[in-house]
């Protein structure tokens, strides 16, 4: 009777087991939750110190997204420097691995310091970013690819100039304001480098 139920009450652990791992939701999500909670703790409960914790959660979530988005540019990055059918699309490729490998090495460094939790894995929406890209072919994929970054540079240009402005820690201010021009000139060469694969046509 014992070993009856016993299969029964596996089977049904195994499976909430299984769902706790899948519904664990958006890393970026994740980890700014486990940041917000640090920054709950380490601040008096009173309006001051809502403030400074506005303050640490604006950094950690400028920090989180950024881990992403690095990721995101070295990973596509490497697969159309490997997979790409243009030169463009393969030098654009490759200099965003070089780029953001480095500037991804820099941001890990300054969180840890910082005692800040990133994102080990992509975001969802970089994620889909990622699939929607490895979804195309040939020189479909390079454009695919360089639409994808001259939309995903427009967006790291603001939130970068942004935290350059808003970060209340002047470590992740630098830094983002370190990044701001370099950003913009992926921008162009981005919008350059698509420009050049759309007249391919």
């Amino acid at each position: 009777m014992k070993r009856m139920l016993l299969a029964p009450l596996c089977a049904v652990a195994l499976l909430a087991a299984t769902a706790s791992c899948t519904s664990n939701g958006d890393s970026v999500d994740q980890a700014q939750k486990t940041n917000e909670a640090r920054h709950e703790n380490a601040t008096a409960n009173t309006e001051m110190g809502d403030i400074k914790q506005d303050k640490k959660d604006f950094d950690s979530d400028f920090m989180t997204k950024a881990a992403s988005g690095g990721m995101l540019e070295v990973e596509l990055g490497r697969l159309v420097a490997q997979r790409g059918a243009t030169p463009e699309g393969k030098q654009f490729g490759q200099h965003m691995v070089d780029d953001h490998s480095k500037a991804n090495e820099e941001l890990k460094a300054l969180a840890a310091q910082k005692n800040i939790t990133l994102p080990s894995t992509l975001g969802e929406d970089h994620r889909e970013v990622l699939d929607d890209v490895t979804d195309e072919k040939g020189v479909d994929m390079d454009k695919k690819y360089l639409k994808e970054m001259v939309k995903d540079h427009e967006e790291d240009v603001k939130e970068y100039t942004e935290a350059s402005v808003r970060a209340s820690d002047p470590d992740i201010k630098a830094f983002a304001a370190k990044n701001v021009p370099i950003l913009k000139e992926h921008l162009s060469m981005a919008q350059q480098m698509l420009a050049a694969v759309d007249k391919r046509d």
